[in-house]
C-alpha cells in the first residue's frame, strides 16, 4: 500500500523497468515480508486512529514513508525528476495512489475492523479489470477474465451479506474502503498513460510522488483537524512503522521482487494480504468474522486471480 504498478493491488509506481541488482535474500523470504508488512498495515491503521485523526495517521504515513525513500535515494545516489510535466503527473498520482486511498482507509477504520479493510482492499484488481476494459483499448477482455470479474464481485456481495439485506453493516466506512480500492487502479490507468516509459528511475518517481502526497496531506490535515492534547505514544508507533515499513521499505521490498521475478509472480502478494489482515485483527485486535466474511474473501480472491489470466500465446 504505497505506490503502484498496473499488474499489483498495493501500491509500487510505473515508469522504466526496476533496475537489476543481486538480491541479498532469497525472493520468497523477500515475498512473505512483503505479505506481512502489508497484511498488517490495516491493523497498524486501525491502531493509528484509536490516537490520531485520519488525516494525521496519513500524513504521518507518508511523511515516514517519504523519509525513507529519501534515505534510499541518498544511498543510491538519485535525485528527483525534472520537468514540470513529470511533475504535474506525480502530483495526480500522489493523489490517486496515496493521499486519497490511505485518507479513505483511515476514516474507513473508525467504523470498519480492520479485517474488513483487508478485504475491501483486495477488490482492487477487480476495479482494475472492469476500468481497463473501458480505458485501455489494448486490454481485451476474454471469457476467463469477464468470469473472474462477475465471479469477484458475487464475493464481495457475500462478504458483505447481501441476502440478509446487509444486516449490521456499517455502510460509510465499508464504502469508504471500497472506494479506496478503487482509486488505486484509477491511479495506476493514469500513470500509465502519463508516465510509463519515463527516463526517470521508478525509485526517483516515486520519491516525487510520495513527496507531494506528503505535501498534500500537510496543506488538509491543518484545516480539518487540531492539534492532539497529548501524544499518545503506541498509536504514534503504530503510525511510525506503517510509513516506514508498509510505505517506505515496502516499495524497495516490491521493486527487487519483481525486477528477479517478474510482475506476475510478485503481483501474487495481493492474495496473502487479506488472510493476513484478518490474522492480525483477529489474534491481536479480538476482532470477530462471521462465516460470510473469510468464504466471500476466497471468492473475491479467486475472482481476482482470474481476472489476471492473460491468454496463452501460441507457440
Amino acid at each position: 500500500m504505497s505506490s503502484v504498478t498496473a499488474t499489483t493491488t498495493t501500491p509500487a509506481p510505473a515508469g522504466p523497468a526496476p533496475e537489476r541488482t543481486r538480491p541479498r535474500l532469497n525472493w520468497r523470504l523477500r515475498f512473505g515480508a512483503l505479505s506481512l508488512i502489508w497484511g498488517f498495515s490495516f491493523l497498524l491503521i486501525k491502531v493509528g486512529t484509536q490516537g490520531y485523526a485520519p488525516f494525521q495517521v496519513t500524513f504521518g504515513r507518508l511523511a515516514f514513508g517519504t523519509a525513507v525513500l529519501a534515505v534510499a535515494m541518498v544511498v543510491r545516489r538519485e535525485g528527483l525528476p525534472r520537468g514540470a510535466r513529470t511533475w504535474g503527473h506525480l502530483a495526480v498520482a500522489g493523489f490517486l495512489l496515496n493521499a486519497l486511498p490511505f485518507s479513505l482507509f483511515a476514516f474507513a477504520e473508525l467504523t470498519i475492523p480492520s479485517t474488513l479493510a483487508g478485504i475491501c482492499n483486495a477488490t482492487s484488481p477487480l476495479w482494475g479489470m472492469a476500468l481497463s476494459l473501458v480505458a485501455l483499448s489494448e486490454d481485451r477482455p476474454t471469457r476467463v477474465r469477464v468470469a473472474g470479474l462477475g465471479l469477484g464481485f458475487l464475493g464481495v456481495l457475500t462478504v458483505l451479506g447481501a441476502w440478509q439485506g446487509f444486516e449490521g453493516l456499517d455502510a460509510r466506512g465499508t464504502t469508504l474502503a471500497l472506494l479506496a480500492s478503487l482509486s488505486y487502479p484509477i491511479g495506476w490507468i493514469y500513470v500509465r498513460r502519463t508516465l510509463a516509459g519515463s527516463s526517470h528511475s521508478n525509485l526517483s518517481l516515486t520519491g516525487g510522488q510520495l513527496l507531494l502526497a506528503t505535501v498534500q496531506l500537510a496543506v488538509v490535515t491543518p484545516l480539518f483537524t487540531t492539534l492532539p492534547t497529548r501524544f499518545a505514544v503506541g498509536p504514534l508507533l503504530a503510525i511510525a512503522a506503517l510509513g516506514m515499513l508498509g510505505t517506505g521499505l515496502a516499495v524497495l521490498i516490491q521493486y527487487g521482487l519483481v525486477a528477479e521475478v517478474g510482475p506476475t509472480t510478485g503481483q501474487m502478494v495481493t492474495y496473502f494480504v487479506p488472510v493476513i489482515a484478518a490474522a492480525a485483527g483477529i489474534v491481536l485486535l479480538g476482532e470477530t468474522l462471521t462465516w460470510s466474511t473469510p468464504v466471500g474473501a476466497a471468492i473475491v480472491l479467486a475472482g481476482a486471480a482470474l481476472t489476471q489470466a492473460r491468454p496463452k500465446r501460441p507457440a
